[in-house]
């Protein structure tokens, strides 16, 4: 059996309730932007990246060590997970600029709401579960649980991971 396949069995034993399953359906995505968002906010004007708008910033070398990880996992899965941080990278900037131009809350305030949330929210959905959450045991189960769910997608789409 390959590590991935090992991992994401692991994980699902702890996530077998319907509605802990869309408990993290909703929240992990969440979980998963609002980090990103919080390194988003630390930028590195030195390094502009007029392309995209903004600097290089921490989400970005983050999400770059993150996809490593994933590729040593399933190179499909990763392309997956690249795709999502790209997108949760697009949110952040046009978020940022939303939020400066009408003078509300900055996105780091943004994104710890969302960050808590989500979370009150998955030990509730580990609660009715009756299960601890899969990090509790280790802590690689994090970033297996945005992989988990887009194992979900690949199936349903037909692509091998």
């Amino acid at each position: 059996m390959r590590k991935i396949d090992a991992l994401l069995a692991e994980y699902g034993e702890s996530h077998q309730n319907p509605t802990n399953k869309l408990i993290h359906w909703v929240c992990v995505p969440l979980i998963f932007w609002s980090v990103t968002a919080f390194l988003w906010s630390v930028q590195f004007p030195s390094v502009p990246l007029k392309s995209v708008g903004t600097s290089l910033n921490l989400a970005m070398i983050a999400l770059g060590l993150v996809l490593l990880y994933y590729v040593r996992l399933s190179f499909s899965l990763a392309l997956g997970m690249l795709l999502f941080g790209a997108l949760c990278l697009g949110v952040c900037l046009g978020l940022h600029q939303f939020l400066l131009s009408h003078r509300l809350l900055p996105l780091p305030l943004v994104a710890l709401g969302v960050f808590v949330v989500a979370w009150i929210f998955q030990f509730i959905g580990h609660k009715i579960e009756g299960k601890k959450p899969s990090f509790l045991k280790d802590l690689q189960f994090l970033l297996i649980g945005p992989a988990w769910l887009m194992h979900f997608i690949f199936k349903k789409l037909g692509i091998p991971y």
